[in-house]
């Protein structure tokens, strides 16, 4: 484990921390497993102790929790074959070498993204946890309670892992500072489009070529997904579409970087720059205002990109929120 906020060379600067910034870096879960691979390699025998510094480390027992609390299986036994597997010995080399590239990584920075589109004097604090572990997925963890952000440990290059970090220490401040109180489903769903800003914060979507290619096709179909969601919102306003069947329907915008991605970053991209910042982050922290207030700058936006027609949320929609 290593406490990134005290090392001047790798972490958040001073004046990011005078701004209430509190990011921790924990590794201990990867290197017990690195020590591991590095004893297969050598062809040393694995211990007790080596194992039980792989089970014991704080980044193992969260991910255990957190997979836990999802009602997945995760258990010592199952993990100790994925370690002892061929195939993520065949990775031993680069894994610990994007570890040590992401050790370098400037959070502070990343912090910094986050906050520039979120209230001012919001705080963020965070364990980021750079993850060995057989689902190749990265989230966040307890975002109210004691934050958590995991990161599945893969070549990635340390300004893509900034990025990335930065898009989930928005979701870390957002949680903190903008949970709306209204317990309507629309709204509450409305603070999905927080992908959309989080992305925005972060400088755009990740690298990867099977994003960037989801990304532009989704882009591209901003107006129907507009539309959709639309329908959506009506529907659960309506009372038509309630329980089970609305959160299915809901996940399917996620995607890999589906509607609540791309609209919410388009929307909020018009927002910013017809109203300004400050009204996008008022929006976004009162969801219930940010239909009208996205309507109210494509007004705008169209004044000035004269030919450009943009979707509107549905006087329908707007009347009952």
């Amino acid at each position: 484990m290593r406490r990134l906020l005290l090392l001047a060379l790798l972490v958040v600067p001073p004046s990011a921390r005078a701004d209430g910034v509190n990011v921790t870096f924990i590794d201990d879960q990867p290197r017990a497993v690195l020590a591991i691979l590095d004893k297969r390699a050598a062809q040393q025998p694995i211990t007790d102790a080596d194992w039980q510094r792989v089970f014991t480390s704080e980044g193992y027992i969260r991910l255990k929790a957190r997979e836990h609390s999802m009602k997945r299986a995760f258990e010592d036994d199952t993990f100790k074959t994925f370690v002892l597997s061929d195939d993520l010995l065949a990775k031993r080399s680069r894994l610990a070498a994007t570890l040590a590239e992401w050790m370098k990584a400037d959070l502070g920075r990343a912090a910094a993204r986050a906050l520039a589109y979120l209230p001012e004097g919001t705080t963020i604090r965070a364990k980021v946890y750079p993850s060995i572990k057989p689902a190749t997925n990265s989230f966040v963890f307890e975002t109210t309670t004691n934050p958590a952000i995991f990161m599945y440990l893969e070549p990635l290059p340390r300004a893509e892992f900034e990025r990335t970090i930065a898009h989930e220490l928005h979701h870390v401040g957002y949680a903190g500072v903008c949970g709306d109180d209204d317990p309507s489903d629309a709204v509450q769903w409305f603070g999905a489009f927080g992908e959309g800003v989080a992305t925005l914060a972060a400088g755009g979507p990740p690298s990867k070529p099977d994003v960037q290619a989801e990304w532009t096709k989704q882009m591209q179909r901003f107006d129907a997904n507009f539309t959709t969601l639309d329908d959506f919102f009506r529907q659960v306003v309506e009372g038509k579409l309630t329980g089970e069947a609305q959160t299915r329907r809901a996940y399917e915008f996620f995607g890999l970087v589906g509607p609540w991605y791309t609209v919410g970053h388009r929307m909020a991209t018009i927002i910013e720059q017809t109203l300004g910042r400050k009204t996008l982050i008022d929006a976004m922290c009162d969801t219930r205002t940010l239909p009208a207030t996205y309507n109210r700058a494509a007004a705008e936006w169209e004044k000035t990109h004269k030919g450009e027609k943009l979707p509107r949320w549905s006087d329908a929609l707007l009347e009952k929120l």
